[in-house]
């Protein structure tokens, strides 16, 4: 049995990691616990935004909306290479909410979210560009701004981070069992088929949509609501610079957003998932159901046969009235410390919101000092605006390093870039080509820093690859990252 810790977390999700970087912030003996790979399930399956939700006000969540916005702020300023600003166009629909009615609601969204980011701007699509891709009918608009981020590399990195500060991170270890005593955790952790048995004098359960599972588990029972939201994505359309939030009939909102340089995304659904949270997929109904709802804007319609993928995750939500519209996206911390050693419970919670909510269980804990507002995570130590100097000094001392290539390297792991390509003054130097820009130098790099350990973990959560690479690559891929856990 190990040393006692501080604190053991359960769940490599967002909220996971970002509890466990900040408790190793404050100087805490951390270690956390993922089942499969970071970010696997709901926190790599969002529509990359961190928002304070345009949609929540019509809900009266005006503290929730308001906190979202204050971290937006935080976030881009934590991160400039995975998170940047974007304006979203929303078109006015005549048979819907009124221009009144948008109109207020974006002037409270700029009240509640300060004046880091431009306001809002009434839009005329027939002369304004975002107007070419919708349909005539649609003549007025509105501009606002949002920010965008690389979800699963949001994971990943705030990981990274909590090793660099002492935490301990591991991946494919399952929590088997949890055993509660009068001033400590014991848990037992299933890993590469042995079992470990961990002490810790706190418990954290982050474990997203399988937390009410693992409540059961620990002794304290809670129940989430099961939602799933699907996205699908197509070849990008034409003209397509700007993200747009649609408004529905069904009173429901899509995004259509610009993705991977060469991508639309599309999303999200939501239907209640019934199912384990791991069989998530995108239904043909759910697909049929996005394609028929941005068509209603579109002047040129797509079909379910554009799309080249599709991604499912669960989101665990609090129900408060039993309409899939109703459930919260509010977070609650229960903390227990009746029956012996405390443990503490992630109910809820939103990608945006996830620094907030760790900051909020620390201090649930008894723990104070607050450190990670505007805290750079790894990659993160420059001004968002020094991004094309960057890439034009990369260029210059990588003569092999294309724009592309340059940007993606920026808006996946920035200053770190030159920690991956090292010395090299070559394209040999950085060994493998394994595709798509995909070196075997950042595949080394992935292995040992952030915790990859399968192709699927390279192609869909460290990167998007997957969308450009061929089978036989992607077996290329594969049989070299077994080949590199077997000699590990």
């Amino acid at each position: 049995m190990s040393e006692t810790l501080d604190l053991f977390v359960i769940g490599g999700g967002v909220n996971g990691a970002g509890i466990a970087r900040d408790a190793a912030g404050r100087g805490l003996r951390v270690a956390l616990a993922e089942k499969g790979d970071l970010a696997q399930a709901t926190s790599s399956a969002s529509s990359k935004l961190i928002h304070g939700g345009l949609r929540y006000l019509e809900f009266y969540e005006f503290r929730l909306v308001r906190e979202s916005l204050a971290e937006r702020d935080n976030l881009l300023a934590a991160m400039p290479h995975i998170a940047w600003p974007v304006r979203f166009v929303l078109p006015h629909h005549a048979g819907l909410r009124p221009r009144w009615m948008l109109r207020s609601g974006l002037f409270l969204y700029d009240r509640l979210g300060g004046r880091g980011l431009p306001g809002t701007k009434q839009i005329d699509l027939g002369q304004h560009p975002a107007g070419a891709l919708l349909a005539d009918r649609f003549r007025t608009g509105f501009e606002y701004s949002d920010a965008w981020v690389d979800d699963a590399r949001l994971v990943v990195l705030n990981a990274r981070d909590a090793v660099l500060r002492g935490a301990t991170v591991m991946t494919r270890a399952k929590v088997v069992a949890t055993a509660r005593h009068a001033t400590h955790w014991e848990i037992n952790v299933e890993r590469d088929g042995q079992i470990e048995t961990h002490r810790a004098r706190q418990l954290v359960n982050a474990a997203g949509p399988w937390a009410g599972d693992l409540s059961d588990m620990t002794g304290t029972p809670h129940k989430l609501r099961l939602v799933r939201g699907s996205h699908i994505v197509i070849p990008r359309l034409p003209g397509h610079d700007q993200p747009y939030i649609l408004q529905g009939q069904d009173g429901r909102i899509v995004f259509l957003i610009p993705y991977e340089d060469d991508y639309t995304l599309i999303g999200t659904t939501e239907a209640d998932q019934d199912t384990p949270p791991e069989t998530a997929e995108c239904s043909p109904d759910e697909a049929a159901y996005l394609v028929g709802f941005v068509n209603e804007y579109l002047k040129t319609p797509i079909s379910t046969d554009d799309i080249v993928w599709t991604y499912s995750g669960v989101r665990p939500l609090i129900d408060t009235e039993g309409d899939n519209r109703s459930a919260s996206r509010d977070y609650e911390l229960a903390y227990d410390a009746t029956g012996g050693a405390p443990v503490l419970t992630v109910l809820g919670g939103k990608l945006t919101t996830y620094r907030k909510l760790a900051e909020s269980a620390l201090e649930k804990m008894g723990q104070g000092g607050t450190w990670t507002a505007g805290a750079p995570l790894p990659g993160g130590t420059f001004d968002r605006g020094a991004g094309p100097r960057l890439i034009g000094e990369w260029r210059a001392r990588y003569p092999f390093l294309t724009e592309p290539w340059a940007r993606r390297m920026l808006r996946s792991y920035g200053t770190e870039t030159e920690t991956i390509f090292g010395g090299a003054t070559e394209l040999g130097d950085l060994g493998r080509d394994f595709g798509a820009t995909l070196s075997e130098a950042e595949v080394k790099f992935l292995i040992r820093h952030e915790f990859a350990m399968t192709a699927e973990d390279v192609l869909w959560r460290r990167s998007k690859l997957g969308l450009r690479l061929d089978p036989e690559q992607v077996r290329a891929l594969a049989d070299y990252m077994e080949g590199a856990q077997a000699a590990a």
